[in-house]
């Protein structure tokens, strides 16, 4: 496969490209190929920077909308969040 190089990326793009990247739950090189793959899909239409805001007709959401939506309004995990388990056992045992 061929390799790309940008040179003289400002610092602070850098910045918010890695942070992008942590976001997502990827290396900076995979978030790059992944955001060229996105733009070289869209040559010859207009790029679509809202996908994960917008819900399907109808009123759905894809579960890759959902999961954008989450790794947005929370990138990081929760350090002393309850387990999925310890949730539903204690809704069953609360019945």
């Amino acid at each position: 496969m061929p390799n790309l190089s940008i040179k003289n990326v400002p610092e602070d793009v850098v910045e918010r490209l890695r942070a992008r990247a942590r976001a997502h739950h990827r290396s900076l090189q995979g978030e790059l190929l992944d955001l060229a793959c996105r733009a070289a899909a869209s040559v010859g239409s207009e790029p679509d920077r809202t996908t994960h805001l917008r819900a399907e007709p109808g009123g759905t959401k894809t579960i890759e909308q959902i999961a954008a939506e989450h790794r947005d309004r929370q990138p990081e995990a929760i350090a002393d969040a309850p387990s999925a388990v310890e949730l539903i056992r204690r809704e069953r045992d609360a019945r």
